[in-house]
């Protein structure tokens, strides 16, 4: 097996429309609606921000993880347009399930993300290629869910 490496691209930051849009308990767990108010994206491979567009559709499952369900554009500095979807996970507790319910989630909880990148600017089409991982924090208090991101090289 080749040796894994991973490589620090840029860190990204987001504040999202309060309050969500609450679809409530489904079969799968309880679902809300998370829309993007905008951001930054800063790093030595990419600078330029998260534009006020997309959203989190959120799943917390009875265990109190939530599934993340993003879809989110950048923009960079030289105006390039990039799509940036995830999906991952972020640890609401063990009650985080009933906590979503009664409107009283912990102000912080750990963020996790596998983000895919498509573009079609040629200065950037190296991120079509890659496969990343986010690691960050939702900070409801805040109200900013940040990740920084890496990727194998």
């Amino acid at each position: 097996m080749p040796e894994c490496k991973l490589e620090y691209l840029f860190s990204f930051s987001f504040g999202v429309k309060l309050p969500p849009e609450v679809i409530g308990a489904v079969p799968e767990g309880a679902r809300a609606n998370f829309y993007l108010a905008g951001g930054s994206v800063d790093g030595p491979r990419l600078k330029g921000q998260v534009l006020p567009v997309g959203a989190d559709y959120l799943t917390i499952r009875r265990d109190g993880v939530g599934l993340l369900d993003v879809r989110a554009t950048f923009e960079t500095e030289d105006g390039a347009l990039i799509y940036a979807p995830y999906n991952g996970t972020i640890d609401a507790g063990p009650d985080g399930y009933e906590r979503f319910l009664a409107n009283d989630l912990p102000t912080k909880m750990p963020v996790r993300n596998a983000p895919r990148f498509q573009t079609s600017h040629p200065d950037y089409l190296w991120l079509n290629r890659l496969q990343c991982f986010g690691v960050g924090e939702c900070d409801l208090e805040a109200n900013r869910v940040s990740y920084d991101v890496y990727s194998a090289p």
